[in-house]
């Protein structure tokens, strides 16, 4: 199976982050995330983290990030400094770390980002399958659709998710529900 995540966080110690998120410390946060992950991704399937993994302490973060499940293909978000990056590098579980990327599951294309991107233009009169799916994160909304008046974005950050990675037909069957609803 294909998951989409992004916005972990591990390790940021600030009550704005795991607060909203319904937990009490950075610990509870990191330990809940852990658990969700790992009773749903198995060590064969692949998950796109789009991007910022963790923040403030990077050994616990290491730690945290080493113990999840699955092939992990990073797209870089704004924490993830150079620093960031090569400690990533050295984490058994990740495959690949990239700026952005293009991906095709089927016959649906999507642009993988940390920050939302338009994709489309005009083109709301086209099939789903021949329009551009921006999966995105950043803004910590726990509106998987917050942006989708400006076009096919749909969030898969933590905070849309109630804490665990969403999987890829999962995202194709909220998206065109989405669309049926709004008639785009």
């Amino acid at each position: 199976m294909i998951y989409f995540t992004s916005d972990l966080h591990f390790s940021h110690n600030k009550e704005f982050l795991y607060g909203p998120r319904g937990f009490s410390s950075e610990d509870e946060m990191n330990e809940a995330i852990i658990e969700n992950w790992n009773n749903i991704v198995t060590p064969e399937d692949d998950v796109y983290i789009l991007g910022d993994l963790t923040l403030s302490n990077n050994d616990e973060g290491l730690k945290c990030i080493k113990q999840l499940k699955g092939k992990l293909h990073i797209i870089r978000g704004n924490h993830d400094s150079d620093n960031r990056i090569e400690l990533y590098r050295n984490c058994w579980n990740v495959v690949e770390i990239s700026e952005g990327k293009f991906f095709r599951y089927g016959k649906y294309h999507f642009y993988l980002s940390h920050y939302p991107c338009l994709t489309s233009n005009l083109d709301m009169d086209k099939p789903l399958h021949v329009r551009m799916i921006n999966l995105c994160g950043h803004t910590h909304t726990q509106d998987k659709f917050a942006d989708f008046d400006k076009g096919l974005i749909y969030h898969v950050e933590l905070d849309a998710h109630e804490c665990k990675p969403v999987n890829i037909e999962q995202i194709i069957e909220d998206v065109k529900e989405e669309c049926e609803r709004r008639v785009i």
